[in-house]
């Protein structure tokens, strides 16, 4: 009998020919104009090929103020970049996968940038990556955002959105989890403000809500927006949600009264149970699954198939992305489908133009 990875989904925007993503990794492998290149069109392709239905880019910024991480990292800014990633876009799609770019601003985790901003002027937990070009040190004390900053950043993940159409993009992920600018809003311990933007879930979720809408807008009403949440950062992998399933409904009922296609729960620790279950039996990707009534991505070991049936028969989630896997083996869902043994990650595995930052994170969650 065929696992329930391999049933197709037909859920609003979404159609699958499994339940099989690509998750967004990490990679700082694109030139340092932001441009990605012929390496990453290739390490694209290899996925699609090999039977993901769905592959997620890794994380893009959106613009030339704040928003970049690594200085090896893509963007979706200008001409040159649309033009890059229109070569990638066509290689993937051929093959028949959904290909969605990932948006993301680092904020007041920034591994490159003198002066970053955030919700809040706090310091950030931990040091920069060095192993990604970042600057020795610890991260600085961000700058409060402005009105005027968060119109521009805004404005930077809209027209990121609409590059991303142009580029052949079937649709775009808001990157709200991980501890990054987005994510950094949501949590009580990075945003103490006192005005729209703070207090109540409802003022901390409104920068995402005023991105949603105005990418909306923009884009149309047949693009993909897809919206990833975690509770783990990426530099304080034990974080957990205050007041766990009752502050993730609130979120999520936030979420829901946008125009969203799906939600993505990382967990950016490796392990499902471990950071998306709660001692009530409930899941922040159940919970998400409840609420929105949107297609719900889960991730965290699911290359272990007996976990993965788990997760799709007791309604924690519709697809399933792969980090570790994927990376070890692109054909992994060809293989399994064909009952052959898809080859085992290890480091040693990782090309050596694959910069893993956080190695505790990247490499042991996706």
């Amino acid at each position: 009998m065929k696992h329930q990875i391999f049933s197709s989904l037909n859920q609003g925007k979404l159609n699958l020919e499994n339940r099989l993503a690509v998750a967004p990794m990490t990679r700082n492998s694109a030139e340092t104009s932001g441009e990605p290149n012929d390496l990453m069109a290739a390490y694209y392709e290899n996925f699609a090929i090999g039977g993901f239905g769905m592959i997620i880019s890794e994380g893009t910024y959106t613009d030339d103020h704040f928003s970049r991480c690594n200085p090896n990292q893509p963007g979706i800014v200008n001409k040159g970049q649309v033009s890059a990633w229109k070569k990638i876009t066509y290689r993937v799609k051929k093959h028949g996968a959904l290909f969605i770019c990932q948006l993301m601003h680092a904020g007041s985790l920034s591994e490159m940038l003198e002066q970053t901003i955030s919700a809040s002027p706090f310091q950030p937990q931990g040091e920069r990556n060095t192993g990604s070009g970042g600057k020795p040190g610890p991260y600085p004390v961000p700058l409060e955002m402005s009105n005027e900053d968060l119109e521009k950043t805004t404005e930077g993940f809209v027209l990121a959105a609409q590059h991303a159409k142009e580029a052949g993009f079937d649709g775009v992920e808001i990157h709200a989890a991980n501890g990054y600018l987005l994510d950094q809003f949501l949590t009580g311990y990075s945003n103490f403000r006192t005005d729209n933007y703070g207090g109540r879930m409802a003022n901390r979720f409104r920068l995402i809500a005023a991105i949603i809408d105005g990418i909306r807008e923009r884009t149309g009403a047949d693009f993909i927006i897809g919206l990833r949440l975690s509770e783990s950062k990426v530099n304080n992998l034990p974080y957990r949600l205050p007041g766990g399933p009752q502050t993730a409904t609130e979120i999520l009922e936030e979420a829901a009264k946008t125009q969203l296609d799906y939600i993505h729960i990382a967990a950016e620790g490796g392990n499902w149970a471990r950071e998306c279950l709660y001692e009530d039996g409930s899941s922040f990707s159940g919970i998400a699954r409840q609420i929105t009534g949107l297609p719900v991505i889960a991730n965290g070991g699911m290359h272990d198939l007996h976990k993965a049936e788990q997760l799709l028969s007791e309604g924690h989630g519709d697809i399933l992305a792969l980090g570790r896997a994927a990376l070890a083996d692109p054909s992994w869902p060809n293989k399994i489908l064909a009952g052959e043994k898809p080859l085992a990650f290890h480091k040693s595995m990782i090309q050596p133009y694959l910069t893993i930052r956080h190695s505790n994170s990247v490499i042991s969650s996706l």
